[in-house]
């Protein structure tokens, strides 16, 4: 027999950026204690709005499921004495295992004790189980109240705990769990009873609650787009919004509200984000992707008085854009280059100089990084000055009223002022690709020039921090550099490209005119740091653990790594996986201890040595070609283990022994290329 179960938190309103963490934590921690306590359900989910979090269980057994156990004791001859009595031993045993002696069993000349323990009923766990559940729930912050010795998120209002149509009784910060919840603050401000859990959803939304998320985002949804249509556009949703706007209401009513066109002279991002990053509202588009002077925003409540909520919406919306128009005004009376002075008092960090001298660094930095990417003298020649002309003015605009005012414009406003000051669109667009990307799932920089002045900056930023010994640790990270040190891995890997992690460390230690030490520390700083990185995209892609130790020994061609674990993966998805692996480790283990030298075939005794060497050179070759090396390391494999089977490497003669050693370096070194397969753990 089984009964649903229902635990509903209620609080004064949750922040919405916490609601999902917490639903997810709450429905893990739940499947976690369910299966510790051998409770069998059938499905388990969590459902929340802001001032409510539920934990719906369909399914739960009415008791614990039983369980018995064996286990062995010492030996008979320990156990017992010769007259078959027990000895302390053997009592002391049989004492911890809760059973008389008489119930031990003999087997294998040792004793066993078989213990069959009933599974307990789910509503007396559940009276412990739920509070703890509660208690143990991870919040980012949390706060106390009254004079209460117990923090949550928000104080807690009511629970409602039921398994089937019985409340399950405990008492939490002086809230005692009943069947009674709470409607929506005004449209039914009321109590109401809910009878059972399956009724939940129903009870709610009686008492206008919507209270799975799913759902309300559906709906939520599907109002934007028919109010977007109805005023001739289609509505920008985007997913951090829509997903804030989520846990922010309870009942969602859309609506729409207008401003005035002349707003829409300004930069259309200008318009944007007081709109929809401070106000929480919707950009309406055209069909040509032109912004409409048209808003949308989501009510909590319902359709009453929509006019009034529209307008007051848009009195506030009203304020924000004058504001914006000003700055933008007072903006364009100097042009970027003007402004860019004023970035002398600015501090970059403390010990680093200003912002000022930040860009001149960067101009030396792109011009390395561009001088890497032409594939001539010709298309540097074109380059170089548009990428110095990027990197001067980069930074510029964090000086003007429009970003100080809308931070979320860096970049953006610097492209836009820099195409009204005439300057060229590459060198624009590069202006705000510096900054890509800007937070996880972002678009990365499309253009050459974008692309190596995101790399210089991020550079910039990496190795400067670090020159201050600001590395960042546990959760402190206060520059945001893992995000930028992700976000370079990411554009070297996206653009498949050449560039040496070592050669842009030594560029940045150039111009921060790091001494010898300095700069051999930071460069193994850099590589473990850009290290951790690699092996968080290794991870998300589902590479295996031992490919991602195998293959991150050497991350300074950042492209190349993911680039081999795939192929490693693919190696060690052939039937003959295993003994190549083995191949390579022997290899590996001579070859480790052999120093560099020549290979003299004229000093070869044996066949099986040239036929290595041909292997090797064959496999050596497609790989300087790009071409597929898997065949032919199948090949070497083979070459290896014949060459083992008939020659002894360390032989007397030391010119073949070292000649040998030498070959086994090469072919060693060859495979280092890919990974070390002495990380790899066979099955």
């Amino acid at each position: 027999m089984s009964k649903d179960l229902l635990l509903e938190i209620g609080t004064e309103e949750v922040p919405a950026h916490v609601m999902p963490h917490l639903l997810d934590d709450l429905k893990r921690l739940a499947g976690d204690m369910f299966a510790e306590r051998r409770l069998a359900y059938e499905s388990l989910r969590t459902l929340g709005t802001p001032r409510r979090t539920a934990l719906l269980v369909t399914g739960l057994a009415e008791r614990q499921e039983d369980v018995s156990t064996e286990t062995r004791g010492p030996s008979v001859a320990i156990a017992f004495d010769a007259e078959g009595n027990p000895t302390k031993a053997g009592a002391g045993f049989a004492r911890g295992q809760g059973i008389d002696p008489s119930a031990l069993t003999q087997r294998d000349g040792y004793v066993y004790a078989s213990v069959h323990e009933k599974g307990a009923e789910t509503m007396q766990l559940l009276t412990e189980l739920l509070p703890e559940l509660i208690r143990a729930v991870p919040l980012p912050n949390s706060m106390r109240w009254g004079d209460l010795d117990f923090r949550f998120i928000r104080p807690i209002r009511w629970i409602v705990a039921l398994y089937g149509t019985e409340v399950v009784p405990f008492t939490i910060a002086n809230v005692t769990s009943g069947n009674t919840s709470r409607g929506h603050r005004t449209l039914a401000p009321q109590d109401f009873v809910i009878t059972s859990p399956a009724d939940y959803e129903a009870a709610c939304e009686r008492a206008y609650i919507i209270v799975d998320q799913e759902r309300r985002r559906t709906m939520i949804t599907e109002q934007i787009n028919e109010v977007a249509k109805a005023c001739g556009g289609s509505a920008e949703i985007t997913p951090d919004l829509l997903e804030e706007v989520l846990y922010l209401v309870e009942y969602p009513t859309a609506l729409s509200g207008s401003f005035e066109e002349k707003y829409l002279a300004l930069p259309a991002e200008a318009v944007i984000t007081p709109m929809r990053d401070h106000q929480r509202y919707f950009p309406v588009k055209a069909a040509d992707g032109s912004l409409l002077p048209v808003f949308i925003t989501v009510r909590n409540g319902g359709r009453e008085h929509l006019d009034v909520v529209a307008h007051g919406n848009e009195r506030v919306l009203r304020a924000r854009l004058a504001d914006a128009q000003f700055f933008f005004d007072e903006d364009r009376k100097k042009s970027l280059s003007e402004h860019r002075e004023k970035l002398k008092t600015v501090v970059f960090q403390q010990g680093l100089g200003s912002m000022y001298e930040k860009t001149e660094r960067l101009m030396g930095l792109v011009t390395a990084i561009v001088e890497e990417l032409a594939p001539d003298a010709a298309a540097y020649e074109a380059m170089e000055p548009d990428a110095c002309r990027a990197a001067e003015l980069s930074k510029a605009d964090l000086v003007t009223g429009m970003v100080t005012e809308f931070t979320e414009l860096q970049g953006i406003m610097g492209r836009e002022y820099a195409l009204l000051d005439g300057e060229k669109p590459e060198v624009a667009c590069a202006i705000d690709e510096q900054y890509m990307p800007r937070f996880a799932g972002d678009e990365l920089p499309k253009s050459d020039l974008g692309f190596a002045l995101s790399v210089a900056d991020k550079i910039d930023n990496i190795v400067g921090t670090f020159s201050r010994g600001k590395i960042p640790t546990g959760s402190q990270d206060p520059f945001a550099l893992r995000r930028q040190a992700l976000g370079l891995v990411l554009m070297l890997i996206e653009n498949e490209s050449d560039l040496l992690l070592s050669d842009l460390v030594d560029e940045a230690c150039d111009l921060y005119a790091l001494d010898e030490a300095a700069r051999d520390k930071m460069q193994t700083d850099v590589a473990d740091f850009i290290r951790l990185r690699l092996k968080n995209v290794l991870t998300e892609r589902g590479v295996r653990y031992d490919v991602q130790e195998a293959v991150l020994e050497d991350v300074d061609l950042v492209a190349n790594v993911p680039v081999c674990a795939a192929y490693v993966e693919r190696l060690l998805a052939l039937d003959d996986a295993a003994s190549l692996v083995q191949s390579f480790v022997r290899v590996g283990n001579i070859a480790r201890a052999a120093e560099e030298g020549e290979v003299d075939a004229a000093l070869f005794v044996a066949p099986e040595e040239e036929a290595l060497l041909a292997a090797y050179e064959k496999a050596d070759a497609l790989f300087d070609e790009g071409e597929d090396t898997l065949a032919a390391e199948q090949e070497l494999a083979r070459a290896i283990d014949a060459f083992f089977d008939a020659v002894m490497v360390m032989d007397k003669d030391d010119r073949v022994r070292a000649n040998r050693l030498s070959l086994l370096k090469a072919v060693d070194n060859y495979l280092l290329q890919t990974a070390d397969y002495s990380k790899i753990v066979l099955n």
